[in-house]
């Protein structure tokens, strides 16, 4: 195959690639955006009552997601910092806990949630294309990863964004979907 060839075949992949990660990204962005319209609709006293599928409330489900932005963010960034894919898990319930989430103004919280997010699509839109894609096979993910792996399969960078995702995702439908 000619220099020429290659180039263009080399640039395809990367576009098709880049497509791909685009789209997702892009889903990531909608999901935030209207859940952020639907969150601002349910009230202070709504969002205090505890979830009929879980023992936390919607404040506690959001601040849960909070939490997770937090540890995910250190994640994310030290991800594309590092060789492997090896990081703690944190006490969830201690966190949501300690946080006080349940005293805390329902829309504060909310806009805290919509703009962690956003900042999360921007480290993510930008992350190192190589170091997203590069498999790892010292990871962690299967104790801390919502879609767990096991820690015989490797792993990539971009697999724990949109795992992030996905949990994001779940929980929000555990809010919105007994929506009044």
């Amino acid at each position: 195959m000619g220099e020429y060839s290659k180039a263009i075949s080399e640039l395809r992949s990367s576009i098709e690639g880049r497509t791909l990660v685009d789209q997702w990204l892009e889903d990531f962005k909608q999901t935030i955006d209207s859940a952020a319209q639907r969150l601002s609709q349910i009230g202070e006293t709504q969002s205090e009552q505890p979830r009929a599928d879980a023992e936390w409330s919607s404040k506690q489900i959001i601040g849960h997601l909070i939490d997770s932005a937090a540890n995910n963010h250190a994640r994310f960034i030290l991800g594309q910092m590092k060789d492997d894919l090896v990081f703690a898990g944190y006490d969830q319930d201690g966190w949501v806990k300690t946080n006080h989430y349940q005293e805390a103004p329902w829309s504060q919280l909310v806009e805290l949630w919509r703009a962690y997010n956003l900042h999360l699509h921007h480290v993510m839109a930008h992350a190192d294309k190589e170091k997203l894609n590069t498999p790892c096979t010292l990871h962690t993910l299967q104790e801390i990863a919502f879609k767990t792996v096991p820690k015989s399969e490797p792993v990539t960078l971009e697999y724990l964004m949109k795992d992030y995702v996905d949990h994001l995702k779940h929980h929000l439908g555990q809010i919105l979907s007994e929506e009044k």
